[in-house]
C-alpha cells in the first residue's frame, strides 16, 4: 500500500467553526463607481468635470469665422447704395442726344489739368467732366449706338462705353456694381437708363465720369456737348 498521506478532497477539506464561509460574490472587485474606502455601502463617484478649452476654442472659431464673413460682405460692397433705375429716357434734343444724368447736379472735375490733392492715384490730367448727383442716380446714355463695354474697365470701375459711329465713344466710369442694365453689343437710344452712379475703380465718392473719345483720343465733353444743344452747366 501507498504510505504517502491523502490530502483530503475539497468536499472533505475541515472548516473551522470560527471562520466564515467565503461567498464568491464578497469577493468582486469594486465598480468602477463605487468607492473602496467605505465598507457596507455604495458610494457613487462624479465624473470630472468637462474641460472648457474646447469649447471656448470652437466659439472662438465660430465668432472668427462670423467676423470675416462680415468683413467680405463689407469689402464686396464697396460701390454699392440704394438704388432706383429711372424706367423712362431722358428728354433729348430731336431724339439724338440727351444729358447723361437729368435735372440739377454738381460740378467736379473738369477736361484738363486739375490735379486732387492727397489722392494718389487721380490723374493729373483729367480727361472727362464729373458730375454728381446722390449716390444711386440713375446715368442715361447721350446718344445712339452700340454697346462695347458694360462691367469692369480699367481705373473707372463698373463702366459702360458706347459707340456712336464715326468714331465717337461716349464713357460713363464709376457706376454702381450690379447697376448696369444695358449688356454688350446692345442697341441702345440717346436718353436711355445705363445703371446707377456709384464711386468704383478710382474713386473718392460717388459721382459720374462722363467721357467722350473721338478716334480712341479724348476730347473735351463741354464743346461738344454744347454743340449738340445740351450744354453742360
Amino acid at each position: 500500500m501507498d504510505s504517502s498521506p491523502v490530502s483530503p478532497t475539497s468536499a472533505e477539506a475541515p472548516v473551522g467553526d470560527d471562520i466564515a464561509p467565503v461567498r464568491p460574490s464578497s469577493m468582486r472587485s469594486p465598480s468602477p463607481r463605487e468607492s473602496p474606502s467605505k465598507q457596507g455601502r455604495s458610494t457613487t463617484v462624479r465624473s470630472k468635470r468637462r474641460p472648457l478649452f474646447g469649447p471656448v476654442v470652437a466659439d472662438g472659431v465660430r465668432v472668427l469665422v462670423f467676423l470675416v464673413a462680415v468683413a467680405i460682405g463689407s469689402l464686396t460692397a464697396v460701390g454699392r447704395f440704394p438704388f432706383s433705375l429711372s424706367t423712362d429716357a431722358v428728354t433729348s434734343v430731336g431724339g439724338e442726344w440727351a444729358y447723361p444724368l437729368e435735372g440739377e447736379y454738381s460740378k467736379g472735375r473738369g477736361f484738363g489739368y486739375n490735379p486732387v490733392q492727397d489722392c494718389s492715384f487721380c490723374s493729373t490730367d483729367h480727361k472727362g467732366y464729373d458730375m454728381a448727383q446722390p449716390c444711386g442716380a440713375t446715368i442715361y446714355a447721350v446718344g445712339t449706338g452700340r454697346v462695347v463695354t458694360a462691367g469692369s474697365y480699367q481705373g473707372f470701375g463698373n463702366t459702360v462705353r458706347i459707340d456712336h459711329g464715326d468714331g465717337l465713344v461716349s464713357l460713363y466710369g464709376h457706376m454702381q456694381w450690379d447697376s448696369i442694365v444695358v449688356s454688350i453689343n446692345q442697341e441702345v437710344t440717346a436718353g436711355i437708363p445705363l445703371g446707377a452712379e456709384g464711386t468704383t475703380g478710382n474713386s473718392t465718392g460717388c459721382h459720374l465720369h462722363f467721357e467722350l473719345q473721338r478716334s480712341g483720343m479724348p476730347v473735351d465733353p463741354e464743346p461738344f456737348m454744347a454743340s449738340v444743344g445740351l450744354p453742360l452747366k
